[in-house]
């Protein structure tokens, strides 16, 4: 995690105060109006009946067997976003929709009991089956769909149903098309199907109950930050000397056309954090941890790139990453 520094001013005065103390509220916040726009996409596939409620919290997520949608903290003030953007990477607008629509999903599921059912069971597998954050992906399956970055919908069957209704309920995502041959076209249809059985009907879970509010959220924002950070400090000081070396070797005294691969690496960091997360699924703040832990080796060690030979040196490091990303998900560590 970079340091509390990099955050503007304004930013870290936030640090000491207590969450529940900061009077945030979803309502009139930058964050609400895609909380709108969700419910507008429902309206258009005509879910009359269907408008899960939404509350500030920790992290995005939906309580199991409640239908209600809980939306990042921090997106509901400017101050919050800028530290969030600063100490990891802040959600833009096509990964809060992302989100958004992939939790209305779980919501969906447990406004109508579908999970109860034997027809769901049958295509996504049973609900009971135990939730594990750390899963082995089998990736390029054509059993699932792909929404949120990585193969998560492999992780539980109600991570696949979830992220098949938000393919279905995505504007312009055209998965009659995308999907036509895939096996998966069954679950999008079950839920075609179910969307329009259940458009005009009552939910059978009401309004549902809320998880941890930002009112019950009793740490400080420098609290939720260090307790972030300590839960993937395993990718700091990672021992890749001769591996970094192999893709930037030194080439003696500096000259013209020649700057630091860490500079190379801190320019590149999101879109390295991107395609780790993409074609991995490892969760994005380790990806992002793993990027950076990269950047810090490649200065200690002085290494540097060449101009011309940058695009290279791009790809390698993209690979080198993605390789310890998937020695995490089948190993358990990045260096086994």
């Amino acid at each position: 995690m970079h340091p509390f520094e990099v955050a503007p001013p304004e930013a870290r005065e936030l640090l000491p105060r207590r969450i529940r103390e900061l009077g945030l509220r979803l309502e009139g916040s930058p964050v609400e109006r895609y909380v709108h726009q969700l419910y507008a996409e429902l309206l258009r596939k005509r879910l009359r009946r269907f408008r899960p409620a939404c509350y500030l919290t920790d992290e995005w997520g939906c309580p199991s067997g409640e239908p209600v949608i809980g939306i990042p903290f921090y997106l509901a003030d400017p101050k919050l976003a800028s530290l969030e953007r600063a100490m990891n990477d802040l959600e833009d607008e096509r990964e809060i929709l992302v989100y958004l629509r992939h939790e209305a999903g779980h919501a969906f599921n447990y406004a109508y009991a579908l999970y109860r059912t034997a027809e769901w069971r049958d295509l996504f597998g049973p609900f009971s089956r135990p939730y594990r954050e750390e899963y082995r992906p089998v990736p390029f399956s054509r059993q699932y769909v792909r929404h949120i970055a990585g193969w998560y919908a492999q992780k539980h069957p109600d991570e696949d149903f979830a992220e098949t209704f938000a393919v279905w309920l995505t504007p312009r995502s055209n998965w009659r098309k995308r999907y036509k041959s895939w096996p998966v076209v069954r679950k999008l249809n079950y839920v075609e199907r179910m969307a329009r059985r259940l458009g005009d009907t009552e939910p059978a879970v009401g309004r549902g109950a809320f998880d941890v509010t930002v009112e019950q959220m009793d740490i400080t924002v420098e609290d939720f930050y260090r307790r972030e950070a300590e839960a993937r400090k395993s990718a700091h000081g990672l021992a890749l000397a001769a591996e970094l070396a192999d893709i930037f070797p030194r080439r003696g005294r500096r000259r013209r056309g020649i700057r630091p691969a860490a500079e190379l690496v801190a320019l590149h960091r999101r879109a390295l954090t991107d395609t780790i997360v993409r074609w991995t699924g490892v969760a994005r703040p380790l990806a992002a941890t793993l990027v950076e832990s990269l950047r810090r080796s490649c200065e200690e060690q002085d290494l540097q790139t060449e101009t011309g030979r940058e695009a290279g040196d791009l790809v390698a490091l993209s690979a080198c990453a993605t390789a310890l990303a998937m020695n995490w998900l089948t190993r358990g560590t990045f260096i086994p």
